[in-house]
């Protein structure tokens, strides 16, 4: 019997009574009824337990009931008998009516609104399809998320401005519209350019320069840069950007390079810079969006929200028609240490759970999955009466004295602005977790016939009668004739909605989205002063990883540059010889290090460190990525430019995570990607995953990527140089990509005024050449390329063909990409009508004659993307390394794809015959 002699356990009123709600209350539990197992062996001694819990609730409170039920089950461990407990809850509100704060907004006010975002966003849709039917766009993720965006707008997305540095928000992408029909209120946008949605090319701001802009599809501050500032596009990514963001606020903060936390400006309390998310149920199946959870939790982000859209829906069907997608999501990040909190249903239920004693509604959301839950949305209230509340007796009751309308405006929780609120303030108040609120909500709400359909998410036109029927259901100041005519509605300034939208606003900072790229200059070091060694090699032997390492450590001694630089590594950094910087600038950690590292008495040991500056992101490529954006984008984000350096295996760099890179560049980022141990033949023995022959081809096409494949360190030290003072000092959108190779050679200094040619993609490289050698009059002449890895064999080769009497030339390529796009734009300037100009490579190899030969480390398709521009009359041969790479040494690997100095001489050969021939 679990009484105890001094506690005399209430007797509960009958075996399905729910508990008391005071004593939830202090568990900061919903006050729902607790249902009895299906197969009870003891019913009577289970609910004694249950009324011995009651009282140790009511009398000693909350925490000691915590810590009962904590030995208890420390106690099931011990006994080994196979039980844990459950991570779901039951499917009600995590709030209790009773913890709600009171609502300091003006509900009705805001539900106008809200209704006004949503036929805004409508209309703009259903304008662009009816008159262009290909464009697309969406209305129903916005219709499921306008009060979850409403609530953040008008209460808790703070912009930059009254002292606050800004929170970061991520919208979910197809609720586009939503956002631009509030910018519209806002007097950012006008009616022309919503007109313009989803038509950038068609807007009279691209075709005349002025007037009308253009709205991207979806959040793109590639295209939109005042406006959007996270791209979100593809699904998962932004989840788990959203995550390294929050704790890139940290890193700056415990480096005292920016304070992100609650502080005093000049006596007056800011608040904590917070990061939201708003994304949906469907976008959770997403590997990237939960492969950080536990990040998040480890590094105790309570700045981090996430609002789950739970609308049950994907574009073909259900989430989790046979389930419970809410139920699930809640097991997984109550698992992965995050504060949960359902909000489930909305103020009209609070009656119904009230006069429910029995526990009748519990049971029955118990026995429902999403499917039927969908198929309720989507029925109006007399199915709903027949279909559930017509299960069993208890249900029909509980329907009593409402009609069917009553019962089909019976909202879910994700569509109540004050269960919203409540929620999100709950969240922003908690400490220690980051939050994740799973908002139930319907796809396609108030759209109608289109609501909860399977079809929804492609609905896009609408007839005459929808319209109608939209504007009635929410109340919307409009004829029948600007109704159909989908007319954009903006109440007058001196209304009440706009008065209070402009000062809710107003009160947080300004409008949101908002991107901006004020920050300061940040002061490059001479070339001399970090990289001499490498410039004036001299012959040493290094290999460009080496050089760069070495490199890098100089640049961060720098007193201005050097604390803006943001090294990251994924768990590579021995690999690359970058042991050394742990002492120098120690790892980051959020805790400082709680243990002695076996190596402490080494020079190479482990350190971590709250200021530490190496963001070590572990066996995480997808982790160390979006690091990567946090820093390269913190000058637009926080006002503050870094200069992050993230070094790699080239394979598991574009090919890995190339759509991150993507999304990086939409968000213009500016740093630098170093693919380490690059091309396929220079990592000789770890075979056919980890040989890279395609990275420079994806990069050549992200726009804002410079790209480049040096041979030598005095190339890199040359780029990265130029590098540093286009996005630190000139701030230009670009990034860098610079591949690295762990082959130890021979360095050659470069020679003085290449500087230029090296950054435009190539030069001749004579320090091959015997001094005082001449080539034969009338020699037969060839010309050889070579870039990377294999520029070193293309030298051998050179040596052998001119020991053949040949004239040979050699030309380093930096950057085959380079190259290419100077040639494109002066061939798209031809076609414009204006004045030809020769294009950069054609007149370097203008220097030369005979045939090309081009090897890279890299597939064919990297050298072929400059044939165009090859003098005409020129033969043009190229070699590179197709195919799936092998386990061997370099030689043998070289040997194998045709790239070594014997295959380029066979090439040159066969290219003289061939010319002679004809």
């Amino acid at each position: 019997m679990p009484t105890h002699p001094n506690r005399t356990p209430r007797r509960l009123p009958a075996m399905n009574a729910p508990v008391p709600s005071r004593h939830l209350t202090a568990l900061e539990s919903a006050p729902v009824p607790v249902p009895v197992p299906d197969h009870d062996q003891d019913p009577q001694e289970t609910q004694e337990w249950r009324d011995a819990f009651a009282a140790l609730v009511a009398t000693h409170g909350a925490a000691r009931a915590r810590h009962m039920l904590d030995e208890l089950a420390r106690l099931a461990r011990v006994e080994r008998i196979g039980w844990t407990p459950e991570l779901s809850t039951p499917y009600v509100n995590t709030i209790a009516v009773d913890r709600q704060p009171a609502f300091p907004g003006d509900l009705a006010v805001e539900e106008r609104l809200a209704s006004l975002m949503r036929w805004n966003a409508l209309a703009m849709v259903v304008r662009a399809n009816h008159s262009y039917g290909e464009l697309g766009g969406h209305i129903a993720s916005y219709a499921s998320a306008a009060d979850l965006f409403e609530s953040g707008f008008n209460h808790f997305f703070r912009a930059r401005g009254n002292g606050h540095g800004g929170d970061l928000v991520f919208f979910q992408p197809h609720s586009a519209p939503g956002v631009y029909a509030r910018a519209f209120l806002e007097g950012r946008l006008s009616a022309d350019d919503l007109a313009y949605y989803r038509q950038e090319l068609s807007a009279p701001a691209f075709t005349q320069g002025t007037g009308a802009r253009g709205l991207s599809s979806y959040p793109h501050p590639y295209l939109m840069p005042d406006f959007w500032q996270f791209p979100t596009g593809s699904m998962g990514i932004g989840p788990i950007s959203s995550i390294y963001h929050a704790r890139f606020m940290r890193y700056l903060t415990d480096r005292k390079l920016q304070d992100c936390g609650a502080r005093k400006d000049n006596g007056v309390d800011v608040d904590e810079r917070r990061v939201w998310g708003v994304f949906g149920d469907g976008e959770m199946d997403e590997p990237e969006s939960m492969s950080a959870l536990t990040l998040a939790a480890r590094e105790r982000l309570d700045n981090l929200v996430w609002v789950v859209n739970c609308n049950l829906q994907r574009l073909d069907g259900p989430v989790r028609g046979n389930g419970r997608i809410i139920d699930e999501l809640e097991k997984l990040f109550a698992g992965a240490g995050w504060n949960v909190i359902k909000l489930v249903w909305g103020s009209d239920w609070d009656g119904l759970f009230a006069r429910d004693t029995t526990g009748a509604l519990a049971r029955a959301f118990a026995h429902t999955v999403d499917g039927q839950m969908q198929t309720f949305a989507a029925k109006d209230g007399r199915f709903n009466r027949d279909t559930f509340f017509g299960q069993n007796e208890e249900l029909r009751q509980l329907a009593q004295g409402m009609t069917d309308e009553q019962i089909d405006r019976l909202k879910r929780g994700g569509h109540d602005l004050v269960k919203i609120h409540a929620a999100y303030a709950a969240a922003a108040a908690h400490r220690g977790q980051p939050t994740v609120i799973l908002a139930h909500t319907k796809k396609g709400y108030g759209m109608g016939a289109g609501q909860g359909k399977m079809t929804t998410h492609s609905h896009k036109k609408f007839e005459g009668a929808d319209l109608i029927e939209f504007r009635n259901r929410f109340n919307l100041p409009l004829t029948d004739a600007q109704a159909t005519s989908l007319t954009f509605h903006k109440p007058a300034d001196d209304s009440p909605e706009m008065q209070y939208l402009k000062a809710r606003r107003q009160a947080l900072g300004g409008s949101l989205p908002r991107r901006e790229t004020a920050c300061g200059v940040v002061a490059k070091p001479a070339l001399d002063a970090y990289a001499k060694f490498a410039v004036d090699a001299d012959g040493k032997d290094m290999s460009t990883t080496m050089a760069f390492v070495r490199m890098l450590g100089n640049l961060l001694k720098d007193a201005a540059l050097g604390p803006r630089i943001v090294p990251i590594v994924a768990d590579e950094a021995r690999t690359f010889g970058m042991a050394n910087l742990f002492k120098q600038v120690g790892i980051y950690s959020s805790v400082g290090q709680r243990y002695a590292p076996e190596d402490i008495g080494s020079v190479l040991s482990y350190r971590e460190a709250t200021d530490g500056q190496i963001l070590e992101e572990g066996i995480s490529e997808a982790g160390a990525i979006a690091s990567w954006t946090a820093a390269a984008t913190s000058y637009s984000v926080h006002g503050l430019a870094m200069l992050p350096f993230y070094i790699y295996y080239s394979m598991f760099g574009f090919q890995r995570v190339g759509d991150q890179i993507w999304a990086a560049a939409d968000q213009r980022g500016r740093g630098f990607l170093l693919g380490a141990t690059s091309g396929r033949t220079t990592l000789g023995g770890e075979g056919l995953q980890h040989q890279d022959g395609t990275s420079h081809l994806v990069a050549a096409t992200i726009p804002n990527c410079k790209a480049y494949d040096p041979g030598f360190a005095c190339e890199m030290a040359v780029i990265v140089d130029a590098g540093i003072r286009e996005m630190m000092v000139e701030q230009k959108d670009v990034f860098y990509y610079v591949t690295l190779m762990n082959e130890n050679y021979a360095q050659p200094s470069l020679p003085a005024g290449l500087h230029d040619e090296v950054l435009r993609g190539c030069y001749r490289y004579d320090g091959w050449k015997t001094e005082g050698a001449v080539a034969e009059q009338h020699a037969r002449r060839v010309t050889l390329l070579g870039s990377g890895a294999i520029l070193t064999e293309v030298v051998k080769a050179a040596k052998l063909l001119a020991a053949q009497g040949l004239d040979v030339e050699v030309f380093s390529v930096t950057s085959w990409s380079e190259l290419a796009r100077d040639g494109q734009a002066g061939e798209a300037a031809v076609m414009r009508g204006e004045a030809a100009s020769t294009p950069y490579f054609t007149r370097q190899l203008a220097r030369s004659g005979g045939p090309v030969i081009a090897a890279t480390d890299y597939v064919r398709a990297v050298p072929e993307s400059v044939r165009a521009f090859v003098p005409e009359g020129r033969r043009y041969l190229t070699l590179g390394t197709d195919g799936f790479g092998r386990s061997d040494t370099r030689a043998a690997l070289r040997r194998f794809f045709g790239v070594d100095a014997q295959s380029i001489v066979q090439a040159a050969l066969h290219a003289l015959h061939v010319a002679s021939a004809s």
